[in-house]
């Protein structure tokens, strides 16, 4: 594996997940329902699948059902998206055979959280997962930050992209850059994920 995770999206309302997560070095396809879905898992392998519970035609947990019973996705990481009154249904649905799950409305960083965590548990995610294991620790320390700096990560964990970020603190979008690269320099991570979930682990951010 080249490091980058290919991720489905099986969700009605696709356009966030579809927008917010290329950002963060995923590789994204969208199906808008189940059906669709088990049409495009017949045709190539994902890492990972984020499944909607409420969707047209064929719902998360039929589609859930699917595929698991299909032997070339039967171990594909499944990580189910619920309302919070479908709840009381997780348990049979981590029954059937999610991996994991998160409720909505959802903040961004959580997700990324969990599909970083679902993903170390992979088999394509062990040799870099150690890589990682050496750079994320609590050890790092977080006084080489400046305060700009600290600022544009907390932005990052919101979700914010450059260009949010830029207009938020009213400077340019290569400014925005600079502070991330530098973020990323003295973090000792290589990309948004892994500084945010850093961010988190040492409490910088919620």
């Amino acid at each position: 594996m080249d490091g980058i995770a290919s991720i489905l999206v099986v969700d009605d309302n696709p356009k966030y997940l579809k927008d917010a997560l290329p950002m963060y070095g995923y590789d994204v396809t969208v199906a808008e329902d189940g059906i669709e879905a088990l049409k495009i898992l017949a045709e190539r392998n994902f890492d990972l699948i984020l499944l909607d519970v409420m969707m047209p035609n064929m719902d998360g947990w039929d589609t859930l059902k699917a595929i698991r019973k299909n032997s070339k996705t039967e171990h594909t990481p499944v990580i189910m998206i619920t309302a919070v009154s479908e709840d009381q249904k997780v348990v049979s649905g981590l029954r059937i055979g999610a991996d994991d799950y998160i409720v909505k409305p959802f903040i961004l960083p959580n997700l990324l959280a969990r599909i970083e965590a679902v993903l170390r548990r992979s088999e394509w995610r062990e040799e870099d997962n150690k890589k990682s294991e050496k750079t994320l620790n609590k050890n790092v320390n977080i006084d080489a930050l400046t305060s700009k700096e600290k600022e544009v990560l907390a932005l990052v964990a919101k979700g914010a992209t450059n260009k949010d970020i830029a207009d938020k603190l009213c400077v340019q979008d290569v400014t925005v850059k600079t502070h991330l690269n530098s973020i990323f320099k003295k973090l000792g991570v290589s990309n948004r994920t892994q500084a945010v979930l850093l961010a988190m682990q040492i409490d910088l951010v919620n």
